[in-house]
């Protein structure tokens, strides 16, 4: 954050101390509580149990109330900086606006992430989506390593011709796919004009050429089997259930014969405890489609589009990136469960079998 005036970068200090100390101190404190409870049953009954421990109204008011201090002190810290967009236009990166383009209602009637006005509304929000972004992941994410692990462990090393990345934002998960694969060309796709300007200016402060489109991922524009690879990362959860499957079904139009896909994303771990505190955290974090994108059978999804062998892996954000298996490590602080959907585009006999 040196780019943040000494005056504002204390705001934004105190925030991301307030949401380690939650995420270090208050949730270990819960779980102790809760295991120390004893409680058993399905999910309604560990919720109530949960709900009574002494340590959980803090802890979820601090979940939401750190959540808005953080946009709150972002916002000044752009406003102050009197912040715009830096349009390079001698850069390698190009970036496709369509002025006729009609943002879903899903998309624009939430603030999601409780930020307010969303991430489309303005150049303002498009850099406050960006600063916001790495205060969110608690300060570990401030050069996009977690992007880069994802592009280095997930993702088989292939001679790509086109790589198309659904949800793209302001381009921090299309940059290191196109480090890894310079041959390709990389397409980043978002429903988003501002990030997406964004994401071609900082492209280009890398000089890096990527391409920006502003589309739908249920309809890209783009040509059928053009390309090689299709990414996702903090996409899938964003998504209302019902219109997954289209997502699925672009995907697969898109892809050629032996077309890889990898959605990077969240999937419940089996421990009551944890899980119920990701379908709070949709909740409180003004994420609504979380909860029962999460309880989708997005395996029978993409194999329904014609993609074999799906499946899901652990992810450990830490470092070792993706794992072989849907077990991660134990760790005590909250963190989010981050997950791999793996699959391949089938040849067409392997299509029709998956139907």
């Amino acid at each position: 954050m040196s780019e943040v005036a000494i005056e504002d970068r204390a705001g934004l200090d105190f925030v991301l101390a307030l949401r380690r100390a939650w995420a270090t101190e208050l949730y270990p404190q819960l779980r102790h509580e809760f295991d120390a409870s004893g409680a058993k049953g399905d999910a309604r009954a560990i919720a109530k149990t949960v709900h009574r421990l002494p340590t959980y109204p803090w802890f979820a008011w601090l979940e939401r109330g750190s959540q808005k201090m953080l946009w709150r002190a972002v916002g000044d810290a752009i406003e102050h900086q009197a912040a715009s967009i830096p349009f390079l236009d001698n850069g390698p990166s190009t970036v496709e606006l369509d002025p006729t383009f009609d943002l879903p209602d899903w998309y624009t009637e939430w603030d999601i992430h409780v930020q307010p006005g969303g991430i489309w509304s303005s150049e303002a929000a498009a850099l406050v989506y960006e600063l916001g972004a790495r205060l969110v992941m608690l300060g570990d994410n401030d050069d996009y390593k977690f992007h880069r692990l994802f592009t280095e462990t997930a993702i088989p090393a292939r001679d790509y011709r086109r790589i198309v990345d659904f949800g793209c934002g302001f381009g921090k998960s299309a940059w290191p796919l196109k480090q890894r694969f310079a041959q390709a060309e990389v397409i980043g796709v978002d429903l988003s004009g501002p990030c997406l300007e964004l994401a071609a200016a900082r492209s280009n402060e890398r000089n890096l050429a990527l391409r920006y489109r502003q589309a739908d991922a249920t309809a890209t524009g783009l040509e059928d089997k053009s390309a090689d690879l299709v990414t996702s990362t903090m996409f899938v959860h964003e998504i209302p259930q019902q219109i997954l499957p289209a997502v699925f079904a672009e995907a697969s139009r898109l892809l050629a014969p032996g077309g890889v896909l990898r959605f990077l994303d969240f999937h419940f771990t089996g421990d009551a405890f944890r899980d119920l505190a990701m379908i709070e955290h949709g909740t409180r974090n003004n994420e609504p489609f979380l909860p029962t994108t999460m309880q989708a059978d997005l395996v029978a999804m993409a194999r329904k589009a014609g993609f074999a062998d799906a499946r899901w892996v652990a992810f450990d954000e830490r470092g070792a990136g993706r794992l072989d298996t849907l077990q991660w490590p134990a760790r005590a602080e909250w963190h989010f469960p981050w997950a791999v959907l793996e699959a391949e585009m089938a040849a067409p006999a392997q299509a029709e079998d998956s139907r």
